[in-house]
Order: C-alpha cells, then structure tokens, then sequence
C-alpha cells in the first residue's frame, strides 16, 4: 500500500482483517498535517469524514468523544482533531505504517519491484497507490513562469502569519480559496481575491439530521451534502461506473463545483476585497518581491493588479503522468477513462495492469466525485481488497528474479536480499 492518507490507511484496515501480509507505506495523513494552514476546519460534516475499518469501530466520532471532542452536526472539526484522527486511525486499526518514501513502482517477474528513498527493496505481487493529492498541484499557466518567491500554491502553506501585512492576491472561487484568504485577513495580511466565476457560491445551513419523512425525501443527506444528485454520488459510486466515459469526465470535471462552507461566508464577506468574471491571462515579476497580473474583465477591458505575492488555490488535476514514481512504460500502457489522464478500472479497482490498484482522486473519473472526498474511502477500501484477494487468488509466482535477467543481490536492502510479501 503506497500511501497512508485516509484512502491508504483505510484499505491497509482492511487488507489487514482480510489477512493479507500487507504493508502500508508513506507518511501518515502526511497532507492533512504538512500542507493545510493551521486554523483551517474539515468542510464535510463529521458522521461523513469517517476512515474505514471493516467492524466500522474507529469512527471520527469515537475518536472525538474518547478526547473530549465534540463531533455534532453543523459544527465544524478543525483539520488538527482530524489530522489526529487519522494518526489514532493508523494505530488502532491496521498495521503500523512504515514511513517510507517511495521512489519507484516497476513491473518485476509476475508482480513489482517497489523502490524506496531510504533504500529499501520490496517484491510484491500486488501493489495499490493511493498517493494523495500532492503530487497533482494544479497552477495556472500564466503563474508557471514566475519566479520562486512570487507565486505558491494553496496546499504549500502550513502558516500563513509569515504575510502579516503583506498584500495577497489568492487565486480560486472554492473552499481553499475563500478559507485562505479569510485566515490571510484574520492573521494581518492584506488579502485579495480573484476568480473567474462571476458570483461566488456558499452552501447553506445544513438540514437537520431529524426531520420529517417527507422533507428528508425530498432532499436526503449523504456524505456529500443534501439532494439527490449529491446522495448519487456518495452513495452509488458503483453505478457512475457504468456510465458512458464521457458522461464520467463530464460529472469528474463539474460535479459538486466550488463552493464555500456556510460557517465560512460571515468571516469573509467585508473583509476581503474581491474581483469575480476577472480570468488570470499574465503574470510578470517586478522588482523586488511584487508581481503584476494581468487580467480580463467579463466585459473584457484589462485590468492590472500589482502583489505582494500570489497564492494558487486552483486545486489539482488528476494526471497519471505527473505519477513519475510509476514505471513510464507502465504507465504509457495504462489504459485510461476516455480523454482523460486517469486509469480506467475495475469494479473492484484494478487497473488493465494485473495487479496493480488505485484509490483516490485518480480514481474520480472511474467512480464519480466522492472519490475526490474522505467520504469515498469506505466504499473504495473494501472492493480493493476483495479485488486484491481475487487477483492473489488467480495464482502465479511469487515475483523473484527468474526470467527478470536480475540479480537478487542488485536489488540492495542493507541486508543483501529484498523483502517480499503476499498473504
């Protein structure tokens, strides 16, 4: 297992009950605690940012009530208690994880030679990567030029007081965005926004979890808000799946669109400056640390804003190629959904690779939205392993040198012979 977010550690939990010798790999909830501005708070509600373990026991609720947290609905979790969360996950319910780094995912005999950082060597027959978000950045390409020092991304920033009164421009209409630039302004800076959207979106004052029959048909909850076309999402991954490929890009690319969190809006609303219908189209540094931007207006005459820096809350783009730690031939070979840069998989998340499974937001335009959320590991964990088990059962050998043309002693673990593992 590459990767310990809550997808990674989700499936070691339950690799892990299966019975499987797995090993989970990777930094625990390394982007929840490294790449998000302190005060920030999960977006989701809390009975919906569960991690998954088969028995369903180590639930963020049971997490918040053996700490003395509170986890009611319509109050807002703060990115710390679930970054803790996750970590509480990591020990209680599956095997520990190795902070390894991996370097490398390469075809070897009938299964992989995984690479670490740290020089470390394993043979597996299955491999699942489910690396996050982080390798996926999304900047403009009008802020690609800018120098060092200019332009950051919003996932870059784990304190935001380093630009205490400084004027920042924050790119972006969603969550990270508004959340942002409302914590620049809370912390001394002097925020702006820019977005293409001509108007930005709030959702509003969850529903009462109780409530009539009848209202509660009309707008369900699910793990991804109220209504229907949301409960579709969080609830029948399965079905998006069947869909037309070009009916999945469609709903990967627009469905659940930005949109900032209720309990967000009064804190930001008066205090930060905004420029909506403006599209980014140049970026140049000017002396010293300012950059100039160049935008378009909805009416489209230009506009110039002069910055102290700019900060790209623009999201991240799934892209199979940015995934150097694949093996490229491997990867080149991947057969993906339709235009898109993402594999195609199973049902049971298995990519045309034998072997070799994905979870996360690459998988959103196999599966639909929720696997862009936290939501989306209880349904993704459990059909991974059961298409692990299936794969293992099929047979084969193990993955050794034997027809590789490789030496077991050029695989280099400190000890002289690599680590293998199946069940």
């Amino acid at each position: 297992m590459v990767g310990a977010g809550p997808y990674g550690l989700s499936v070691g939990a339950h690799a892990a009950a299966a019975g499987l010798a797995v090993r989970v790999l990777g930094r625990p909830m390394a982007s929840w605690r490294d790449h998000m501005p302190a005060g920030m708070y999960l977006k989701s509600e809390p009975w919906a940012s569960d991690l998954s373990d088969p028995a369903g026991r180590h639930t963020l609720a049971a997490y918040c009530a053996g700490h003395g947290l509170p986890a009611e609905h319509g109050r807002p979790i703060p990115i710390g208690a679930f970054s803790d969360y996750g970590l509480w996950f990591a020990r209680q319910a599956g095997p520990p994880v190795e902070e390894l780094t991996v370097t490398s995912v390469t075809p070897y005999g009938s299964g992989f030679r995984v690479g670490t950082a740290e020089g470390e060597v394993l043979l597996a027959r299955t491999v699942a990567l489910a690396v996050g978000v982080m390798p996926f950045v999304h900047l403009p390409r009008a802020l690609r030029g800018l120098p060092e020092g200019h332009v950051s991304h919003s996932s870059g920033h784990r304190d935001l007081g380093k630009f205490r009164d400084r004027d920042v421009t924050v790119v972006g209409a969603g969550q990270a965005a508004l959340e942002t630039a409302a914590l620049l302004a809370e912390l001394g800076a002097r925020p702006r926004l820019v977005a293409r959207a001509g108007q930005l979106r709030w959702n509003t004052l969850p529903h009462p979890l109780d409530r009539p029959l009848l209202r509660t048909l009309r707008t369900p909850h699910s793990g991804l808000g109220t209504g229907w076309r949301s409960w579709v999402w969080a609830e029948l991954p399965w079905a998006v799946r069947r869909l037309p490929a070009a009916t999945r890009e469609r709903i990967a690319a627009t469905a659940l669109g930005p949109a900032g969190a209720w309990w967000l809006r009064e804190r930001f609303e008066d205090r930060v400056p905004v420029l909506l219908g403006h599209r980014l189209h140049r970026a140049a540094a000017l002396g010293g640390d300012r950059t100039r931007l160049g935008l378009t207006a909805a009416d489209g005459t230009s506009v110039v804003v002069d910055t102290g820096h700019v900060i790209a809350a623009t999201g991240f783009h799934p892209d199979l190629d940015r995934l150097r730690l694949l093996d490229a031939g491997l990867r080149a070979g991947l057969r993906r959904v339709g235009t898109t840069r993402s594999p195609e998989l199973s049902a049971r998340f298995e990519s045309s690779y034998p072997g070799l499974f994905f979870a996360g937001l690459l998988t959103a335009p196999s599966f639909g939205p929720s696997m862009r959320f936290v939501h989306g590991a209880g349904f993704s964990a459990g059909r991974l392993v059961a298409g692990v088990r299936r794969r293992l059962g099929a047979g084969g050998r193990l993955p050794d040198s034997a027809g590789t043309g490789a030496d077991p002693a050029d695989l280099g673990t400190g000890t002289g012979h690599p680590k293998s593992f199946t069940r």
